[in-house]
């Protein structure tokens, strides 16, 4: 197995990640210090250290949870963090989340050690779709969503065509869904502003093809094999 695919399988992050861990001199074989991230290891007989620490492979494990609100999505920071959530779980440190949602955000999350299938999920060139429930301010019509559909132009980049539907339109406020191929930075929450209704709540419901389904605020779930061979496909991965 290659030494970076072993690294990433083990949870120390996604392949490019690992390459400068690698590279960086921070990994040993045997004793001998390994900065090609192609060098062949072999889990079972090989000894592997990151900075001392030892490497031991194990198959990897992909966790959904429904995130609440008041929670960053990060591994470590002075705030909570989702980890907080998944504290029971065994190695539970080697986790890592795919893509993030604001900290007053909720819905679906994906968590893994899978540091190759976390890449991808996020990388631009595979379209990967997620759709969101939002409570926006003002009474919403399919006047003011149509930039959205069409793609609009932001301060910072170019958002592409979005898939949203006008669930009720209210006066005070009104509910949507809105199904985005990208992850910039607050994006969704940009979209609705540019077109003057701001977003008031969020909740992610579907991540490449993942539902929530009836798990509950703050709790999580281990995926299907049928749902990890549907995501690995969808990117391109042999299961």
């Amino acid at each position: 197995m290659r030494l970076d695919k072993l690294l990433s399988n083990s949870g120390f992050g996604a392949r490019s990640q690992v390459k400068r861990l690698i590279r960086k001199g921070h990994v040993t074989v045997n004793g001998e210090v390994v900065k090609d991230p192609a060098f062949h290891v072999d889990p079972e007989r090989d000894e592997v250290l990151v900075d001392g620490e030892p490497v031991f492979y194990e198959e990897n494990y992909y966790v959904v949870l429904n995130k609440p609100a008041g929670y960053v999505t990060s591994t470590k920071d002075r705030e909570l963090t989702v980890m907080e959530l998944l504290s029971d779980l065994p190695r539970f440190e080697r986790l890592f989340p795919v893509g993030r949602l604001d900290k007053d955000a909720e819905g679906l999350l994906l968590l893994t050690t899978d540091g190759e299938l976390a890449h991808r999920l996020t990388h631009p060139k595979w379209k990967v779709p997620k759709k969101y429930y939002v409570v926006v301010e003002g009474k919403l019509t399919e006047e003011d969503v149509e930039p959205l559909r069409k793609g609009m132009e932001l301060k910072d980049f170019k958002a592409k065509p979005a898939k949203v539907k006008i669930l009720k339109a209210g006066e005070e406020e009104s509910e949507a869904e809105i199904e985005i191929t990208e992850g910039k930075y607050h994006q969704v929450k940009r979209m609705f502003s540019a077109v003057g209704h701001p977003v008031k709540y969020l909740r992610r419901v579907e991540f490449g093809g993942l539902k929530l389904g009836e798990l509950s605020t703050g709790h999580y779930r281990h995926l299907t094999d049928e749902e990890v061979k549907k995501l690995k496909e969808s990117v391109g991965l042999n299961p």
